[in-house]
C-alpha cells in the first residue's frame, strides 16, 4: 500500500488530501488548499465546508458531554477568510453591487487555468471515492500523524478513536461510543463507520439542486447530472446515459487496461534493459568520435579540443539525464506502482456515481500508460550521430572547425504541393540550413479525415481530432526537392512530412501537410477542336491542354448583324474522349481576366447540334447556362443534355437551380485557382469543386443516356489550362504562358 501514497497527495500542499474536491479538469485538490489559492489570486473568500476534524453535528444529535470536546480547529479556515479580507482586490463586497465573478483556478496538475463558474468551489463535487481510498490507506499503513483521536475523552487520557458516527459526524473510542449510543435509543440506529478526519455525505448530490441524486452521466460534457440538470438546454443533443451503464462501461475499460499493463511487465523489463543499454552506449559514443578526429589533428587542435569536449559533455549529460528519467518511469511501471495500486483500490468502489466521478482521470492515465508501453522509443539518441565532423575542410581553415549540423526542418511549398492522380510534394530548405545529401518523405492515410483539410499545415506531432493515423510509409533517398507518391485511395486525406539527411544524420521533420485525393479516378484527355475552332480567335497550346481565345472582327460583325446574344460568336472545345460509364474527375484553371468561359459536360451529339445550329439558340429548348430544362413541353423530370457553369471576370455564376443552391436567385462566388469536376455517369450528376479544398461549389444534373464528353466554351476573350497529370508535370519546367485579356477585348464583348 505504501506505493500508492504519492497518488493520495494534494498537489498544492503535498500532504494527504482532506476533503478533496474534483475540479472541472477532473483533478482533485483539498478544498481548503483551493480556497487559499483563490484568495491569493484576489478573489473573495469562498463559502467553505467545515474544516476536517471539526465536529459538525446538530444540537439535536450532540452528546450531553459536549463540553469535553476539544475546541474546533478552525485556525486555517480563519486564516483563509482573514487573508481574503486583507488582500481583497475587488472593490465592494455586496453581490448586488458587483457583477458575478468568473473564477479561474490554476490547476497544479495540468497547469491550466480552469474556469469554476459564478459559484466557484460550490460547483465542485467532493471526491468521495478518493476519501474512501485515503481511509483504507490510513488504516492499512500505521502513521502516527494520521491517527484519529476520540473527540469525547478527557484530553489527558485521550484514546485513539475506533469508530465514527456518520450521523453525529464525530469519532469515538469504544467506551464513548457505547455511552453516547445507548441500546434502545434512536442513536443506537446511527451508522457507524471507520474513524475519519472528514465526514462526507453518504451519497453524491447535485451542487445546484440540493438533495437531488445524480443518476445520469453526460458523455459530451463528461459530468454527472441530476434529473433537473438533464432537462437543461445546455445538454440538448448530448449523449446522456444512465449512471449504471457509465459505471459498468468505465469499470470494464479500466479493468482491461490495468490487466494489460500487468500482463506486459516483461515488455517493461525489456524496455528498461534497452534504456540501460542506451545509457551505456551514450557513455561509449560521447567521446569516441571526438577523440578519433582530434587525434589526427592533435598538434594544431589542442585549444579547440577543450571547447568541443565541453560541448559534448553538456550534450551527454542532457541525454543521460533524459534516459535516466525514462528509466525511472519504466521502473515505476514494472514495480507494484502507485498508479496500479490506486486503480485496484478504485475498482473496489461500489457507489456508481462516486466511481464515475473519480475514474475519469485514472482512465486517461491508464490509456497514456498503455500508449507509452505500446509505442516505446528512447527519449534520447545514444549514438551521437549529429556530432560528426568533416575534417577535410578544417585542415585548411582550423579556426572555423565545428561540428556538422543536420539539416533544418524543410519548408513545404503549399502553392506547388497538390493532389491529383498522384500526390506531388515540393519543399525547400531554410536559407541558414546545412545542405542535405538526400531526403526522406513520409506519408500516411488519415482514417476518418475530412476534405476541408486540403493544404492545411500542422505542427509536428499534431493530429486531428477525428480519426487516427495509420502507420507511416516512407520514400528514402529522395535526391531532389520534390517527390511523387502514387498508389493512393480515392477521397482520402493523406498526411505528408519530409526531413533532410547528411553526414550528421537526419534533421527535424517539416510541418505536416494534409492533402485530399479526388473523389473519383482522374480522367486524362486533351482538347479537341474538330467542331468549331476558329484559328483567328482560338489557339491551342502544345499538347492541346491549353487554349486561349481573343475576340476579333467577327465579334464586332456579329453584334452589328442582329440584336442577339454573344452565343453567335462562341467557340466550343470538347475532350477527345467520351464517357460511357463510371465516375470520373478532372480539373482545369480559368484565366481570371477571361470575359466568359463555360465549363461542363454534354451529350456529344447534342453538343455538335448546338454548335452547328446557332440560330436556334435564340429560344433554346435547354438552357446550357443553368443545366436545366427550360422548355414548357418537357418540364417534367427530363434531365438536360448539357450542364455548364459560367465564369468570367474573376467570378463564378452559380445558377438559381441546383442540388447545392437553395436560394431563389443566382449567386456569384470568387473564381478558385483550380476548378474540379466530378461526373457520375450512372446517376447523371455533375459536381463542381474548388479543386484546392475540394469544397462543393455547385451540383447539377445531365442526361447520360448517350456518350458524354467534357466541353469548354469561350465567349469573348479568355484562356484555360487543363490540369495535367502529376507524372507529366515538373516544377523545373517553366509554367505555361498565360495570356492577359486586354481591356479593349472585354469592351468588344459588350
Amino acid at each position: 500500500m505504501k506505493s500508492i501514497e504519492r497518488e493520495l497527495h494534494c498537489p498544492v500542499c503535498e500532504e494527504m488530501v482532506k476533503q478533496p474536491i474534483v475540479l472541472p479538469c477532473m483533478h482533485s485538490v483539498c478544498v481548503l488548499c483551493a480556497a487559499e489559492v483563490l484568495v491569493q489570486r484576489g478573489y473573495p473568500p469562498p463559502e467553505l465546508p467545515p474544516e476536517p476534524n471539526t465536529p459538525t453535528s446538530s444540537p439535536i444529535t450532540r452528546s450531553p458531554r459536549q463540553t469535553r470536546r476539544p475546541p474546533p480547529k478552525t485556525d486555517r479556515l480563519d486564516r483563509v477568510i482573514r487573508t481574503g479580507l486583507l488582500c481583497g482586490t475587488h472593490p465592494g463586497r455586496r453581490r448586488k453591487d458587483t457583477p458575478p465573478v468568473i473564477m479561474l483556478f490554476p490547476c497544479p496538475t495540468c497547469g491550466k487555468d480552469v474556469e469554476l463558474g459564478e459559484r466557484g468551489l460550490a460547483d465542485c463535487l467532493r471526491n468521495l471515492t478518493l476519501e474512501r481510498i485515503v481511509e483504507r490507506y490510513r488504516h492499512t499503513v500505521s502513521l502516527g500523524s494520521m491517527a484519529v483521536m476520540c473527540q469525547f475523552c478527557k484530553p489527558p487520557q485521550a484514546l485513539e478513536a475506533t469508530k465514527g458516527c456518520a450521523d453525529c459526524r464525530s469519532n469515538f473510542c469504544n467506551e464513548c461510543f457505547k455511552l453516547y449510543h445507548p441500546w434502545g435509543t434512536p442513536r443506537a440506529q446511527h451508522e457507524h463507520i471507520l474513524p475519519t478526519h472528514s465526514f462526507r455525505p453518504k451519497v453524491l448530490v447535485c451542487v445546484e439542486h440540493e438533495q437531488e441524486r445524480l443518476p445520469f452521466y453526460c458523455r459530451s460534457c463528461q459530468r454527472l447530472l441530476c434529473p433537473l440538470c438533464k432537462l437543461r438546454r445546455a445538454h440538448s443533443g448530448h449523449k446522456i446515459m444512465p449512471i449504471a451503464l457509465a459505471y459498468q462501461t468505465l469499470k470494464e475499460k479500466i479493468t482491461k487496461e490495468m490487466n494489460y499493463i500487468l500482463a506486459n511487465q516483461e515488455s517493461v523489463q525489456a524496455q528498461i534493459t534497452q534504456v540501460e543499454s542506451g545509457i551505456a552506449q551514450t557513455e561509449v559514443h560521447s567521446t569516441g568520435q571526438l577523440n578519433q578526429c582530434v587525434s589526427e589533428l592533435r598538434g594544431v587542435l589542442a585549444e579547440r579540443q577543450g571547447a568541443l569536449a565541453m560541448f559534448l559533455e553538456g550534450a551527454r549529460a542532457q541525454r543521460a539525464g533524459t534516459l535516466n528519467a525514462q528509466l525511472s518511469e519504466k521502473q515505476s511501471l514494472l514495480e507494484n506502482a502507485a498508479l496500479l495500486t490506486y486503480t485496484q483500490e478504485l475498482l473496489k468502489e461500489t457507489d456508481q456515481s462516486c466511481f464515475v466521478q473519480a475514474a475519469r482521470v485514472t482512465h486517461n492515465r491508464l490509456v497514456k500508460a498503455i500508449e507509452n508501453l505500446q509505442h516505446f522509443s528512447l527519449f534520447a539518441d545514444p549514438s551521437f550521430r549529429h556530432f560528426q565532423m568533416d575534417v577535410s575542410r578544417e585542415l585548411k581553415a582550423l579556426s572555423s572547425m565545428d561540428f556538422i549540423q543536420a539539416p533544418l526542418a524543410p519548408v513545404i511549398d503549399t502553392q506547388k504541393t497538390l493532389a491529383y492522380d498522384q500526390l506531388y510534394l515540393c519543399w525547400r530548405l531554410p536559407q541558414d540550413s546545412a545542405p542535405a545529401w538526400h531526403y526522406s518523405v513520409e506519408y500516411q492515410r488519415k482514417v476518418g479525415g475530412a476534405g476541408a483539410l486540403w493544404g492545411r499545415v500542422l505542427s509536428e506531432g499534431s493530429s486531428g481530432s477525428n480519426g487516427t493515423h495509420c502507420s507511416w510509409q516512407r520514400l528514402d533517398d529522395v535526391g531532389g526537392t520534390s517527390a511523387v507518391i502514387d498508389k493512393l485511395e480515392m477521397d482520402s486525406v493523406y498526411v505528408l512530412r519530409v526531413r533532410g539527411c547528411n553526414k550528421a544524420g537526419f534533421g527535424e521533420y517539416s510541418e505536416e501537410v494534409y492533402l485530399h485525393t479526388p473523389p473519383a479516378p482522374v480522367l486524362s484527355f486533351c482538347l479537341d477542336s474538330r467542331w468549331g475552332l476558329h484559328a483567328e480567335r482560338v489557339a491551342l497550346g502544345k499538347g492541346q491542354t491549353y487554349a486561349r481565345s481573343v475576340p476579333g472582327m467577327t465579334l464586332l460583325q456579329a453584334a452589328d448583324r442582329a440584336l442577339t446574344s454573344c452565343h453567335l460568336t462562341s467557340d466550343l472545345l470538347v475532350a477527345d474522349v467520351s464517357i460511357t460509364q463510371g465516375r470520373h474527375y478532372w480539373a482545369c484553371s480559368v484565366e481570371p481576366g477571361s470575359y466568359l468561359v463555360k465549363v461542363g459536360v454534354g451529350i456529344e451529339a447534342k453538343l455538335q447540334e448546338w454548335f452547328h445550329l446557332p440560330q436556334d439558340m435564340a429560344s433554346p429548348r435547354y438552357d446550357p447556362d443553368s443545366g436545366h430544362d427550360s422548355g414548357a413541353e418537357d418540364a417534367q423530370d427530363s434531365p438536360p443534355p448539357f450542364c455548364f457553369l459560367t465564369m468570367g471576370m474573376g467570378k463564378i455564376l452559380l445558377p438559381k437551380c441546383g442540388a447545392s443552391n437553395t436560394s431563389t436567385g443566382p449567386l456569384t462566388a470568387p473564381l478558385p485557382p483550380r476548378l474540379g469536376l466530378c461526373l457520375d455517369f450512372e446517376k447523371g450528376r455533375l459536381t463542381f469543386y474548388d479543386a484546392h479544398s475540394l469544397r462543393v461549389l455547385w451540383e447539377g444534373t445531365v442526361d447520360c443516356s448517350a456518350p458524354v464528353c467534357p466541353a469548354f466554351c469561350f465567349i469573348g476573350g479568355g484562356a484555360l489550362q487543363l490540369q495535367e497529370q502529376i507524372a507529366n508535370c515538373s516544377t523545373e519546367q517553366n509554367p505555361p504562358r498565360r495570356v492577359t485579356i486586354q481591356t479593349r477585348a472585354t469592351d468588344a464583348g459588350h
